[in-house]
């Protein structure tokens, strides 16, 4: 049987994020998904990629906003901003308005990053489109996250994986930071799926989701591990046309619904 097996939210973009027994699916995503993001002086996003300690906070929803956590416990708590907040922020080659989350979040994540941060909420009034090169259009859209509302992966993937590791290191799931595992299929057939559907919800795969350094970052400690699972994954998961190495695939999402961890999911496949 295949099933979900995990369901992850981060509600702030590339901070920690927390697993779901369940979790309400709309066009976007997983409701309040990478709705939050840190910025530069610049106003363009930053990530673990450049920063990995981000990994080393946490973020939980609150009724007003959100509350953010350090590896020390510190926490704040910090409300929806004001649609008066409207700043210029850029993720990849988009440009758009987000809502500037005040002096003190950005003080607090400065301090603990040791990177002068801008914190900015999701503008409700924004509609940001996927590309029409892999979602054709469906309309589908997303929040902060890097393209596309849903990234699925696959635990016999991330077994098979861990087995050709040759330095005896096991990776975690945490590393990819997908929002939907699942479990049932061969290793490597998410490659080859056209949708997923589970309790109404339907996730069409739309494009493989390369990897980044992102992947070496221990995401408990915010410290990089080396150079896996990108050296191994270089070896077979190469893909020249998307331009790195590939592991999970990203989706769209066609019908929207509610997923719990346990579902049994059916599959097509795109051949």
């Amino acid at each position: 049987m295949i099933r979900i097996v995990t369901l992850n939210r981060f509600p702030v973009k590339s901070l920690r994020g927390h697993g779901l027994p369940a979790a309400q699916m709309l066009t976007e995503g997983i409701a309040r998904d990478r709705g939050w993001m840190v910025i530069d002086r610049d106003g363009v996003f930053l990530t673990q990629r450049q920063c990995p300690r981000m990994a080393t906070l946490s973020a939980q929803l609150t009724e007003s906003g959100i509350c953010l956590a350090d590896a020390n416990n510190d926490v704040l708590n910090v409300a929806f901003p004001a649609a008066d907040a409207r700043i210029s922020i850029r993720v990849w080659k988009d440009d758009f308005a987000a809502l500037d989350a005040g002096d003190a979040a950005a003080q607090w994540i400065s301090s603990r990053i040791s990177v002068p941060v801008r914190l900015v909420a999701f503008d409700p009034t924004h509609t940001r489109l996927c590309s029409k090169a892999y979602a054709k259009d469906s309309g589908a859209h997303t929040q902060f996250a890097d393209g596309f509302p849903v990234l699925v992966t696959n635990q016999a993937s991330l077994d098979d994986l861990n087995a050709r590791i040759n330095t005896g290191a096991k990776i975690g799931m945490d590393r990819f930071r997908a929002n939907v595992v699942i479990d049932g299929l061969e290793a490597w057939d998410e490659d080859h799926l056209d949708t997923i559907t589970c309790g109404g919800v339907i996730l069409q795969l739309v494009k493989p989701c390369v990897r980044c350094i992102t992947t070496t970052t221990d995401q408990i400690t915010g410290l990089r591990m080396g150079e896996e699972p990108l050296n191994t994954l270089a070896r077979f998961r190469n893909n020249p046309d998307m331009g790195g190495v590939i592991f999970g695939m990203n989706a769209i999402v066609l019908a929207t619904g509610t997923l719990r961890v346990g579902d049994p999911i059916e599959v097509t496949y795109r051949f």
